[in-house]
């Protein structure tokens, strides 16, 4: 029982499915508490969360049919419709028909949408950025190596 080559056979392995997991909970819970957090600050924007993430598709990843942004959003398109009909009605979106086949409508964000998405942003940066302001170098530095870890993660999201 205290044979050295048998322990080292039983020890997990660094990186192991276990570890993994456990990784992955305290992860999935850090990355909810603090999207709240900064979610608190798109009250400022007065558009709505659902409206705003959709913006957000629209902004920043280019214009969209309405299934697709849809898609994007992970919700039907029955309800998609009536986000982008809110989103219309202030002024944000706008509906204009493809060139190539006048069957589709791509939406887009208006100047006034892109803008409202950018000051939305700039405030949800400046209050995370705020909050960090109590880490050391070396934590900014581990937290900067862990962002580039998550990017690596979300790049490979189709594999």
């Amino acid at each position: 029982m205290n044979d050295p080559a048998r322990k080292k056979r039983t020890r997990r392995p660094r990186g192991g499915a276990d570890e993994r997991r456990a990784v992955a909970d305290r992860l999935h819970s850090a990355a909810i508490h603090l999207l709240r957090w900064v979610r608190q600050q798109d009250r400022e924007a007065g558009v709505g969360p659902a409206r705003l993430s959709a913006l957000s598709v629209l902004v920043f990843g280019g214009g969209r049919t309405l299934g697709e942004l849809a898609a994007a959003e992970q919700v039907k398109p029955p309800t998609m419709t009536r986000i982008v009909a809110g989103l219309e009605a202030e002024g944000l979106v706008a509906r204009q028909t493809d060139e190539k086949d006048t069957r589709v409508v791509r939406l887009s964000a208006t100047r006034k949408g892109a803008r409202l998405m950018y000051e939305a942003r700039k405030r949800r940066i400046h209050y995370l950025a705020e909050r960090l302001r109590g880490l050391s170098a070396k934590e900014l530095g581990i937290l900067l190596r862990a962002v580039e870890a998550i990017e690596r993660i979300v790049e490979r999201r189709g594999d």
